[in-house]
């Protein structure tokens, strides 16, 4: 599966989740390092929305049918400190701003959010300079 969307800002509050332990440890299992703490969003490009909404039904955040295998990981959410941090499903991926260099990541879609046409991106490595890229550009993504 591919993906195609254009780099957008986020809030800028995704740090304040990406840094918890909990969930770094369970980020190994799938980047096979720790995450970068925070996210590179990708607003989906019309042709990719599909797609898209296909693995928000894995998620379980869309109802619908798609039964394709794809690989995915269930992050859990925990308490910590009486503050409820959710769970979130991660598709391992790879992410390229040229179609020819690629650097490992997932598209981590969490329980809870608002995004349903931006895929938050996740990576070992700060994406923004690593690729590199800047607001409005088109990146590819290949899933697992």
């Amino acid at each position: 599966m591919h993906l195609f969307g254009r780099v957008s800002s986020g809030l800028g509050r995704a740090h304040v989740f990406m840094a918890q332990p909990h969930y770094q440890e369970q980020f190994k299992q799938v980047l096979e390092v720790t995450a970068w703490p925070g996210t590179l969003n990708l607003d989906m490009d019309q042709f990719s929305l599909a797609n898209y909404r296909n693995l928000r039904i894995l998620s379980g955040l869309e109802d619908g049918d798609f039964s394709d295998y794809i690989e995915n990981f269930r992050i859990k959410g925990f308490e910590r400190d009486g503050k409820s941090f959710g769970g979130a499903t991660a598709f391992p991926a790879k992410i390229s701003a040229d179609g020819k260099n690629w650097t490992a990541c997932a598209i981590l879609i969490p329980d809870l959010t608002r995004h349903t046409e931006t895929a938050e991106v996740i990576s070992g490595s700060f994406l923004r300079e690593s690729l590199p890229c800047k607001d409005g550009e088109k990146l590819e993504i290949k899933l697992n």
